[in-house]
């Protein structure tokens, strides 16, 4: 099993819809913060520094599942614990909890790639195998 890592966010006035709940799109917008955390507070080097001496640009987002429990609002403050829930070859499944307290308020399960350059067209990318020093780093 992967490290747990929480990042902690404190909902905004403008992060919610008129009726005051968060709206959807910023659930996401923070797990992608908790996921780029996660491998932060994991030893991960940044990813420009990771592109050269693994050639990994980043963790690009593949698919994604979420199920969503209950509602939050400006002034509550989130706890979006993060794990790697299954290594794959090419592809890592993390896993998030949103939390208030002990009110779960959302589940998302992510599959992400280590994405490199394709060789001879900079602005494409390829799914890398998963670095053993990154994946060692995280379990």
């Amino acid at each position: 099993m992967s490290k747990e890592i929480i990042y902690t966010v404190r909902v905004e006035f403008g992060d919610c819809d008129p009726a005051r709940i968060v709206w959807f799109p910023n659930f996401f917008r923070w797990i992608d913060a908790a996921s780029r955390h996660f491998f932060v507070e994991c030893g991960v080097p940044p990813w420009h520094e990771t592109e050269k001496t693994l050639g990994v640009i980043g963790t690009p987002l593949v698919d994604t599942h979420a199920k969503f429990m209950k509602t939050a609002s400006y002034g509550d403050v989130l706890q979006l614990h993060t794990r790697i829930a299954e290594w794959r070859g090419k592809s890592f499944v993390q896993r998030y909890r949103v939390m208030r307290g002990d009110d779960a308020i959302m589940e998302c399960d992510e599959v992400r790639i280590f994405a490199g350059r394709r060789e001879g067209d900079p602005n494409s990318i390829r799914a890398l195998e998963i670095p053993a020093e990154i994946r060692a780093l995280c379990e």
